[in-house]
């Protein structure tokens, strides 16, 4: 099994890290309801790029 001869140094372990910070995620504004969403989703009305893609739900 192989083992590490020297302990790796907090510095490099950090440098290391360095990509696995989480980024935010970007918000836009619906065009038809005001509502923040993300971009190139449908939002929850139904609407993508200002016109309706989806029909609303029946709850029964």
């Amino acid at each position: 099994m192989a083992v590490p001869k020297r302990k790796t140094s907090k510095s490099k372990r950090d440098m290391r890290r360095s990509h696995d910070a989480l980024s935010k995620t970007n918000i836009v504004e619906d065009k038809t309801t005001g509502e923040l969403k993300r971009p190139h989703h449908v939002s929850a009305d139904g609407y993508y790029n200002g016109r309706q893609v989806t029909k609303e739900k029946v709850n029964r």
